[in-house]
């Protein structure tokens, strides 16, 4: 009988962070911390968003969308760090790991889309307020959120079905805490190149597309404010779009070093704690990026606690 599997091992053993003991308790609370704080606050903006009137436009849409993927993402990858961390053996199936593969992509790309789309409702908000109610309605926003799911899921199929005709032999350690793509592609005895073709045509163009939007949509934002005679009005847009951009140049700075490399320079050491910054650390400062720089939040979560 014919074998039909394309793979010989039934699991992968995820190394994580760190393979020193006395490092464990640390990370372990350092990183339950972060996704505690992460989930918490995440959790706080959606529910602030959907309980005030008040924030219920495309701006804070868009934001409580990317609160909700933010939350998926952190949660695709380090409840099984946290668990490995004190396992023995640190196991993960080889469906699971596809699985992981699949919605971590998926997450990252949602954020992508998400933040390309809030880059558009600023651009219109601030070079064509009169129309903004008329452009950005309900059924378009709704619409946009719809899309970026769509492309999401279509671009993780894309490229976890391609891992899944990868050959794994003998070697199913991952130099990883998760089963990312290029950790995965290192230790794989059959070849690559088809895989690393994709992330560097399909993925450049789905990352760099959205961030060359968000670059153009800026500028032009830019160009319009410092052309406006008033100084409160300045001050509003820059603190506005200011938070925006700190969350762009975090998860793309890190997310291109990464992937937009040739698979022959990566650095499993360097590769872990890049990823950390954009897996971890942009989805946990994302909500007091947002809050503490936006009038409207910081003023609807006073009367929240205040009715509390």
């Amino acid at each position: 009988m014919v074998n039909t599997n394309w793979t010989s091992v039934s699991h992968f053993v995820l190394l994580g962070i760190s393979a020193q003991p006395e490092e464990k308790i640390p990370l372990f609370l350092l990183f339950l911390l972060m996704y505690a704080i992460n989930i918490s606050g995440n959790f706080a903006i959606i529910t602030l968003i959907i309980s005030t009137p008040r924030l219920h436009t495309p701006m804070y849409i868009f934001l409580s969308n990317l609160a909700l993927a933010d939350i998926c993402f952190t949660s695709t990858t380090v409840p099984k760090m946290l668990q490995n961390i004190f396992s023995p053996t640190k196991a993960i199936s080889y469906m699971g790991c596809l699985a992981q593969t699949y919605f971590f992509i998926c997450f990252a790309a949602m954020e992508n889309f998400l933040l390309a789309a809030m880059a558009y409702d600023r651009y219109i908000a601030i070079c064509y307020p009169l129309h903004y109610p008329r452009i950005l309605t309900r059924m378009l926003c709704s619409q946009m959120v719809a899309l970026c799911q769509i492309l999401s899921h279509l671009h993780a199929l894309l490229h976890t079905f391609l891992m899944g005709r990868l050959i794994f032999c003998a070697d199913n350690k991952i130099p990883h805490f998760f089963c990312d793509l290029y950790p995965l592609m290192k230790i794989s005895c059959s070849s690559p190149y088809l895989n690393t073709l994709m992330i560097h045509t399909e993925g450049v163009i789905v990352i760099n597309g959205a961030l060359a939007f968000i670059i153009a949509s800026y500028a032009r934002i830019i160009s319009v404010v410092l052309w406006s005679p008033s100084a409160k009005s300045k001050w509003r847009a820059f603190s506005t779009c200011g938070s925006h951009l700190t969350v762009v140049a975090i998860f793309y700075g890190t997310l291109t070093w990464v992937y937009f490399r040739p698979l022959t320079s990566y650095s499993a050491t360097e590769g872990r704690i890049l990823t950390v910054m954009y897996t971890v650390v942009t989805p946990m400062l994302n909500p007091f990026i947002y809050s503490l720089r936006n009038g409207d939040v910081k003023g609807a979560f006073r009367k929240w606690v205040s009715r509390i």
